[in-house]
């Protein structure tokens, strides 16, 4: 049995490692917040263009009266998936739970889902680029050869601190332009989705061919566990974070008006023209959507594992402190006994 030296140790170091875990969690917390807004502020401006995108493809010709066939190579019909295009969005950093595990798995059963296609990879975050290189090779930028049925074609790290639009618009393009070239036959998003705390999960989204404006073309879901979802809500709850999503409804049945209004509306720009700029930032959109709310995701994570670990923290210390005072108290008892002893020799 240890020493009370080495229990006292013990109790300060847990003491230290809680206190961490405390002040990180706060600041999970308040990054959550942040992120929660900025991850609800994004969907009226998604819903708008959706809408503008909607009027301007109820208005402008679509489809070339000769071959029948649509103008813009983004709407065309989905032709044979041969390459593939997947965005994986993770972490830069660690202590977040299951949260990158969770995520990383998705793609690793898509993966073995088109095992007669081939698969070209983009890791956003460090935690998803460090875990695909470990199993998938890079491809060669010099070479035509591919690396293999599934290779790493671009990686980004250290975008998710902040998210820019920029930088998003950058990637969406780089897709754009490869299924334009017909380099590539589909591209999807595997991300964490954020509707609140308690209302997560980790989905496969398919963001080109546009197939349909305004419907989204989820092909894989995996829903959070229960548990971690109860756990999630407790770990809100200390800090005062809302549980539920904000009811945004009404917001919504009125812009759906702007889309649906019986109005003939007078264009600067000719109708076709607009499609043409306002398509590749309706793909943009989507993704930075989805890198928003994985940040989100992300902190909420992170927060509920450090009070978790905040939580066994004081178990331990619990624990500890009990194990001191058995400690002391069988050597009070020793040193009396040694001195009735004594006493009853002499």
């Amino acid at each position: 049995m240890a020493n009370v030296l080495d229990l006292r140790r013990r109790i300060r170091s847990v003491k230290n490692t809680r206190q961490i875990t405390k002040a990180m969690k706060m600041v999970s917390a308040a990054k959550l917040r942040r992120a929660q807004e900025r991850a609800l502020a994004s969907r009226p401006f998604a819903q708008m263009l959706t809408n503008v995108l909607q009027s301007v493809v109820s208005r402008a010709e679509l489809f070339d009266p000769e071959t029948g066939l649509p103008l813009h190579p983004l709407l065309r019909e989905t032709r044979p998936e041969r390459t593939i295009l997947v965005i994986i969005v993770t972490g830069d950093r660690g202590l977040a739970g299951a949260f990158n595990s969770n995520v990383l798995k998705a793609p690793l059963r898509f993966v073995d889902y088109l095992a007669d296609k081939n698969v070209d990879v983009i890791a956003i975050g460090r935690k998803g680029r460090d875990f695909l290189r470990r199993r998938f090779p890079e491809a060669n930028p010099d070479s035509n050869v591919r690396a293999g049925r599934v290779q790493i074609v671009g990686e980004y790290v250290n975008v998710l601190g902040k998210v820019e639009f920029d930088a998003v618009e950058e990637i969406a393009e780089k897709a754009i332009k490869q299924y334009c070239n017909e380099e590539i036959d589909a591209v999807y998003v595997i991300f964490n989705e954020f509707k609140s705390v308690i209302s997560q999960r980790v989905i496969v989204q398919r963001i080109l061919p546009v197939q349909e404006i305004g419907r989204r073309e989820v092909t894989q879901v995996e829903e959070i566990p229960v548990e971690s979802r109860e756990r999630m809500g407790e770990a809100a709850k200390s800090v005062g974070i809302t549980l539920q999503a904000p009811d945004t409804t009404e917001i919504d049945r009125e812009a759906v008006k702007f889309a649906t209004a019986p109005v003939d509306y007078i264009y600067e720009q000719p109708p076709a023209e607009l499609l043409n700029d306002i398509l590749p930032r309706f793909v943009a959109i989507q993704l930075y959507s989805s890198l928003l709310e994985s940040v989100a995701a992300e902190h909420a994570a992170r927060m509920t594992a450090m009070d978790s670990a905040t939580n066994n923290a004081n178990e331990v210390i619990d624990t500890l402190t009990l194990n001191l005072n058995r400690v002391r108290q069988a050597a009070i008892t020793k040193e009396i006994i040694e001195i009735v002893s004594g006493a009853a020799a002499l």
